[in-house]
């Protein structure tokens, strides 16, 4: 709704060549140091040499002197407006050879001493104490001037004559509370100027004589009119605007702070309605008093735009008819009436010339314009900020104006209840401002079929109806502010390029919103409460591809608002693989990652032998909790051996070569049979003592054991003692393995056991011989009796 907004302003700047020079930085090379409003008595000492623009404004500096901008060659602009400065040697200046713009209204000047400044192009003197207009000879050397501001008590055609050659695009002339009127009329006439702005005492009944209409001026401004005495108007004003008549050249008048009567305001209407003016502005205006009714003269008029602004009132004395129907029947383009408390307008009793009308600001009800077929020429309407309700009156009001392209009804109180049915807008409607309104989803139900801009923002939309099939014309669309959780689609906006849509509730917005919307140049989504989940990711992703300049305020507007973890954290900080976001991804992986590490456990078990140490070391760990188990003082009190050795003839050689050294090393006393069986006892006797008197029986397995009728009584009866003595004293040593056909069937003992025990495995490598005894020795490892080691000595 920009051009809306712009097109009754426009005129305002068409003929206005001013120099109101904005501070703006975009220049690298600019270096601005602010220091208004800081309660300051005195110029700083400690500005940097590479100022370029110093604003000092509003403080209460009384003095300016040359050492205080001394340093500062690189100043273009200086701001010194609203200080108490009263006196000024402008030669101060004489070594700030850059400066261009000098701002002292709003000071207490009384004099000034000239010198000229060769590179200004603004000065403004304006709203000081000055008795006469403070212009020196030496101002007419400044040939880049552009802008003069003023101010004097008095005014008199000579003080102008130093600027008189010069082409000044706009002059501020402001009038002292004791100015007394008396002045040269024609002081203006030597002027050469583009536009002129007089201000004149505030508070004062207008009585001045200055001819404005000598001016070469192209554009009129006029400020502080008090006309309200007397029956007959302001004849002083009256004049001033009949002369008006006279100057072919002005084109542009502004009327600012005018309070007056309704009389006098609709004569001043009439009076510049038969002048060349083509632009005319009135704003902030009181007016008092009734309204004499008499015909408005529409005839002869070069006027194209009228705006009014800010009227007050205090009562309507008279029907308010009147005052519409002249506004109404008006024969010009562009009328705007705002901030007027305005109740009505009627319709205009003949086709209209409106192309453009702004009734903003005002208390205009779903009335305005009911039933009106003459306003088939109006192409911008905007009714912003006023008392309508009902969007279906509006609407219909809507159906008449065939060349309406854009209007504007912000700022109500509309709503659409899609059971009424009557959605007929005009089929010439292109952008359409229903923005901060009380409308719902059901707006989409009665949109104008060819919009191509529209503003929904701030309203109550929770979500856009999928099956909206009357917008593919749509390229700006603007739903922020409301309350929104999805993103929505192009599939119902075909042609649309610009979506604003932040400040609403999407938490997950569609990964597929770039391949729906291939024609999108601008994406407008922060500031939502965006949820940083895996089915962000693929959003994210999206923006990435698309170039920079399409997804507008990114990446600060875009933050996680869940989970708390991640609260804060800028969408292009938030990332998450993709494998921990797909569930068959991810069980795929973890499938071949098991498999990888059971096939590279089972090829390190195969060459390490690894089954055989975790055997080994299960055994001595279940020997060392079985010990523990047992008391000490019940295992030492019958105990004089270790370990009792059972094995075959054919295997001694194993057992005095390796098995017997690695073990008595360790102090550890071994029973064998050709060694310490007793003399003249039988052999079943002495097999019985030796295991008895042993903590354990070890037992070394071979095919050649399974052969040896007295390994298998030695089995027998240690087995045997096994379940007597309920404790856990056999050991099984496999030196060779045994297959199971080759054990007979005698000895079904043997095979019990190698199926129910553990038994250790002789390892062939030398490199697991260490272990293997450790095991051992850990597994028969006791503290024998004194008293049991002596007997055993005394036996042999």
């Amino acid at each position: 709704m920009t051009k809306m907004k712009s097109g009754i302003f426009h005129f305002a700047t068409i003929f206005i060549l001013t120099l109101e020079i904005r501070i703006q930085l975009s220049d690298e090379s600019e270096f601005l140091v602010d220091r208004s409003k800081t309660g300051l008595i005195c110029v700083p000492k400690d500005l940097p040499l590479k100022t370029t623009v110093l604003d000092i404004s509003q403080n209460s500096i009384s003095e300016l002197r040359a050492p205080d901008i001394l340093s500062l060659s690189k100043l273009k602009i200086l701001i010194l407006s609203h200080n108490r400065i009263q006196y000024l040697d402008i030669s101060v200046f004489k070594f700030n050879q850059e400066l261009e713009y000098l701002d002292l209204s709003h000071n207490k000047l009384e004099q000034i001493s000239c010198h000229p400044i060769l590179n200004l192009k603004h000065l403004d003197l304006s709203f000081n104490a000055f008795d006469a207009l403070p212009i020196c000879q030496e101002f007419g050397n400044m040939s880049q001037l552009q802008f003069l501001g003023l101010s004097a008590t008095q005014f008199q055609k000579r003080s102008l004559l130093p600027i008189a050659h010069m082409h000044i695009n706009k002059v501020l002339l402001v009038l002292g509370d004791t100015y007394g009127g008396k002045e040269d009329r024609e002081s203006l006439q030597d002027l050469n100027i583009q536009s002129l702005h007089i201000v004149f005492p505030t508070g004062k009944e207008f009585h001045f004589t200055l001819d404005v209409s000598l001016s070469t001026a192209v554009s009129l401004e006029l400020s502080n009119i008090k006309c309200v005495l007397g029956d007959d108007g302001c004849p002083y004003f009256h004049n001033v605007l009949s002369k008006l008549q006279k100057n072919s050249r002005l084109s542009n008048l502004t009327l600012n702070n005018i309070e007056t009567t309704w009389n006098f305001f609709i004569m001043i209407l009439q009076l510049v309605w038969h002048t060349s003016i083509e632009y005319f502005s009135i704003s902030n205006v009181k007016l008092q008093g009734h309204l004499g009714f008499r015909d408005f003269d529409y005839s002869d008029t070069s006027l194209k735009v009228l705006s009014i602004h800010q009227v007050v009132t205090d009562v309507f004395g008279f029907p308010q008819s009147y005052i519409y129907e002249i506004f109404s029947n008006m024969n010009i383009q562009h009328l705007a009436v705002s901030a007027t408390h305005m109740v009505h307008m009627v319709c205009p009793s003949q086709i209209s010339p409106f192309l453009y009308l702004d009734f903003s600001n005002n208390v205009l009800t779903d009335m305005v314009f009911k039933n009106c077929g003459n306003l088939i020429n109006l192409e911008t309407f905007s009714l912003q900020m006023n008392q309508l309700k009902e969007l279906a009156i509006i609407v219909h009001m809507t159906k008449t104006m065939t060349s309406l392209q854009q209007l504007d009804v912000s700022q109500n109180s509309l709503r659409y209840d899609e059971n009424e049915g009557n959605c007929s807008w005009t089929r010439s409607l292109l952008s359409l401002n229903m923005s901060s309104n009380i409308l719902t989803d059901s707006v989409f139900r009665c949109l104008p079929p060819r919009v191509k801009v529209l503003d929904l923002h701030n309203n109550r939309i929770r979500s856009i109806p999928k099956d909206v099939t009357s917008l593919e014309a749509l390229q700006e669309l603007n739903v922020a502010f409301n309350f929104l959780v999805h993103l929505p689609g192009c599939g119902t906006f075909s042609s649309l390029s610009v979506l604003i849509i932040d400040y609403n509730s999407i938490s997950n917005p569609s990964a597929d919103f770039f391949q729906s919307c291939q024609k999108i140049r601008s994406l407008k989504a922060g500031n939502n409460p965006f949820q940083c989940t895996c089915e962000l990711r693929d959003f994210i992703q999206g923006i990435g591809q698309v170039p920079s300049e399409v997804v507008e305020d990114w990446p600060d507007s875009y933050k996680c608002d869940y989970p708390e973890s991640y609260k804060g954290t800028p969408l292009k900080d938030f990332h998450v693989s993709q494998l921990s976001c797909n569930t068959a991804l991810l069980i795929v992986t973890i499938g071949v990652t098991g498999l990888l590490v059971a096939v590279t456990v089972t090829v390190l078990c195969i060459y390490l032998d690894l089954p055989w140490y975790l055997r080994m070391l299960c055994q001595w760990t279940q020997t060392r909790h079985r010990a523990r188990n047992v008391p000490l003082a019940e295992l030492q009190r019958t105990l004089q051996f270790h370990a009792f050795i059972s094995y075959s003839g054919h295997d001694s050689s194993w057992v005095k070569s390796e098995l017997l050294p690695n073990l008595e090393k360790e102090d550890i006393k071994i029973c064998l049979h050709e060694r310490d069986f007793v003399p003249g006892k039988s052999i079943m006797e002495n097999i019985i003592n030796c295991i008895e008197k042993s903590y354990k029986s070890i037992f070394v397995l071979s095919p050649n054991f399974v052969q040896s009728e007295w390994c298998h009584y030695e089995l027998y009866f240690a087995h045997h003692n096994l379940f007597h003595e309920g404790s856990n004293n056999l050991i099984l040593i496999l030196l060779d393995p045994i297959p199971q056909y080759s054990i007979p069937n005698s000895y079904h003992k043997l095979k019990a056991l190698m199926a129910q025990r553990t038994y250790l495995e002789w390892p062939k490598e030398n490199s697991k011989h260490g272990l293997f005894w450790a095991n051992l020795r850990a597994s028969i490892n006791i503290k024998l009796m004194e008293k049991s080691k002596e007997l055993s000595y005394t036996q042999i």
